[in-house]
């Protein structure tokens, strides 16, 4: 059975920054492509970030230079680094395995 437990969000000021993590079980991080997704009140689920079994790593433009996904494959956690964060950051953040299976989310809220 996989589960993925995300971990790390909360309430920051703008330019602030976080580190989530996301903690797999029932499957291997490192052969799996790994991905962060984020979904807006009002919005659609959108792509922030992947990382696949080849270390390539995809991210949407609007979090570029800003955030980095990586993971640690003796942990089996895959993590996503955000910097300098935006309002517009604010969302329920969900880890996901080859976009079939899904966290539970856990919410960033960036606001002064």
């Amino acid at each position: 059975q996989v589960q993925l437990v995300e971990s790390g969000g909360g309430s920051v000021q703008p330019g602030g920054s976080l580190r989530l993590s996301c903690a797999a079980s029932g499957i291997i991080v490192r052969l799996a492509t790994m991905g962060w997704y984020r979904q807006a009140p009002g919005k659609e689920r959108e792509l922030v970030a992947t990382i696949s079994s080849g270390d390539t790593t995809t991210y949407a433009d609007s979090v570029k230079d800003r955030f980095t996904i990586s993971r640690d494959n003796a942990k089996n956690i895959v993590y996503l680094e955000m910097k300098s964060l935006k309002p517009e950051d604010t969302a329920v953040y969900y880890c996901s395995a080859q976009t079939y299976y899904w966290g539970q989310g856990t919410q960033v809220t960036v606001s002064s």
